[in-house]
């Protein structure tokens, strides 16, 4: 007896003071979670949360009515994944300025791992040293002043290129009259042909067939990027053999990757060429005066260290280039011809301003188009309405912050509604309107701040804003400067967008084209 009273002493001395404990953990944990304050959620179901809200495309429309409902700041759960919806300027800014450091990482998505080269790529890298470095050769061999006045050469080419093939494409009525032309294509060809021309080097006789390949392979890459993926929402799918979305991505990406490979071993062979004869590599103007191509300065770099700069590294960055720099310019371009055509008094009114400024006959310069300031009102009116990529690319907490008041927990991933920011009545008069001359009045679009976030805002802002500006802009003045334009006969212009992640028009623009009679000298010397 008197041993289990003993032991019934020791035990009591034991667990009093763990069930103390794990009160006291109880009780931290309990206050902690009382504490929190949450961001306004929807109504959900079980195991799939909110997914059933973003179920009809166009994904930005369907989160925009979540919005409209319940608030600038909303907390989904889509599946396992808690998600913070962001859809007015002052929480966004929030998010980019106070919190950028908090929300500078990438989801891993299950597009990210395969079109990402396993999240390594500018895109979807994790905010540290190898996304700085990534960053760090874009804007330096890029997008640095000194690059962009080298690439302007190149830029001008492609404009001139486009005004030279609907020029001449007139058929039995002559380079003069009237035709009906698609600008969809075009615009992606010359968009293409930028970021080729700063990207790697052209091989005579194959640009038709790889720019075709190419813009196959980069339709699909947005097209299937801005699918709803189940998987991500519930990675336990994959462990049980969910493969479907897997597959298409692991395809696309097999296709990509080939072409990228081409690319780069066609520069490797011409390096080896070059190296075994100094002049004709100092006559190509390589190294010594920056005139390498992105793709030169990779293998530079991998030649060093092999080890940092492997393949899979250097075809990342150069798919990330190319497919960013391509569909993004050629979409907005398209969508503002669209609303030229559909607002015949702004396309007069900046025609006049194209003939005071550049004059009759002579064809727009880079030069030319800061001072074009109604030219640029009507860009920026068109990110704005338009925006290439209506919801930015997804963020992640690093850590615990919050955004609008609401508490928000590390891991949770980032939607910033950027369409929905942009339409935003408290932000904007007459938001659904074509109106190029509000930014007359709020001096440009830097002026509206983070009420414009094309480009997005933050450490991991696009990079490329400056470069897909000096395209635009030329290859608009080009085009409105040197035709007549206008809707085909009985036709309406289609504004119905369309899937993927860039919000495209759903039917390509066809309009009617014709030479301008003051600009046939300049067009004719092309």
């Amino acid at each position: 007896m008197a041993d289990d009273a003993s032991s019934l002493t020791f035990l009591s001395s034991l667990l009093i003071p763990l069930l103390v404990l794990l009160l006291a953990s109880l009780s931290r944990r309990w206050l902690k979670s009382a504490r929190k304050n949450p961001p306004p959620s929807p109504p959900s179901f079980p195991i799939i949360g909110h997914l059933h809200l973003i179920a009809k495309p166009p994904l930005h429309r369907a989160l925009a009515a979540i919005a409209a409902a319940r608030g600038h700041v909303v907390l989904l759960r889509l599946g396992s994944r808690p998600v913070l919806l962001v859809s007015s300027a002052p929480a966004a800014e929030e998010c980019f300025t106070t919190h950028d450091l908090a929300f500078a990482n990438r989801p891993r998505l299950l597009a990210a791992q395969i079109l990402g080269y396993g999240c390594t790529t500018i895109a979807w890298s994790p905010y540290g040293p190898h996304w700085r470095n990534l960053r760090r050769i874009s804007a330096v061999h890029l997008l640095s002043t000194g690059a962009l006045r080298w690439s302007s050469d190149s830029r001008t080419g492609a404009v001139r290129s486009l005004a030279k093939a609907l020029f001449l494409e007139g058929g039995d009525s002559g380079p003069a009259g009237p035709r009906r032309v698609e600008m969809k294509s075009r615009f992606f060809n010359l968009a293409y042909d930028v970021m080729m021309g700063v990207v790697a080097t052209a091989i005579e006789g194959e640009s038709a067939d790889m720019r075709q390949r190419f813009r196959e392979v980069v339709e699909e890459t947005f097209a299937v990027s801005g699918a709803v993926n189940v998987a991500d929402f519930f990675p336990a799918l994959r462990r049980l053999g969910w493969r479907g979305h897997e597959r298409k991505l692991a395809s696309l990406q097999r296709r990509r990757d080939a072409l990228i490979g081409e690319l780069i071993e066609r520069h490797r062979v011409r390096r080896r060429q070059s190296c075994r004869n100094r002049e004709a590599s100092a006559a190509a103007g390589k190294g010594d005066e920056g005139r390498s191509t992105v793709i030169d300065v990779m293998l530079s770099l991998q030649e060093s260290e092999p080890e940092t700069y492997t393949d899979v590294i250097i075809k990342g960055l150069i798919a990330a280039l190319l497919t960013a720099g391509t569909d993004t310019s050629a979409v907005t371009m398209e969508w503002a011809m669209c609303l030229l055509l559909n607002h015949p008094e702004v396309l007069h009114a900046v025609r006049a301003e194209l003939d005071a400024k550049i004059g009759q006959g002579r064809m727009a310069e880079e030069e030319d188009i800061p001072d074009l300031h109604y030219l640029n009102c009507i860009i920026t009116e068109t990110l704005r309405l338009y925006p290439a990529g209506p919801l930015l690319v997804p963020h992640e907490s690093s850590q615990d912050c919050t955004v609008g008041g609401y508490d928000v927990p590390r891991g949770t991933m980032l939607l910033v509604n950027a369409w929905a920011i942009h339409r935003d009545p408290n932000s904007w008069d007459e938001p659904e309107e074509f109106k190029p001359e509000r930014f007359q009045c709020e001096g440009g679009k830097e002026e509206a701040g983070l009420r414009m976030l094309p480009f997005g805002s933050g450490r991991r802002k696009c990079p490329g804003e400056g470069l897909a500006m000096r395209v635009i802009g030329l290859a608009l003045a080009t085009v409105i400067h040197c035709f007549e334009w206008e809707k085909l006969p009985g036709e309406e212009v289609d504004m119905t967008e369309g899937r993927g992640l860039t919000m495209p028009k759903a039917k390509p623009l066809e309009a009617m084209c014709t030479p301008r009679h003051t600009m046939l000298d300049a067009l004719s010397q092309l």
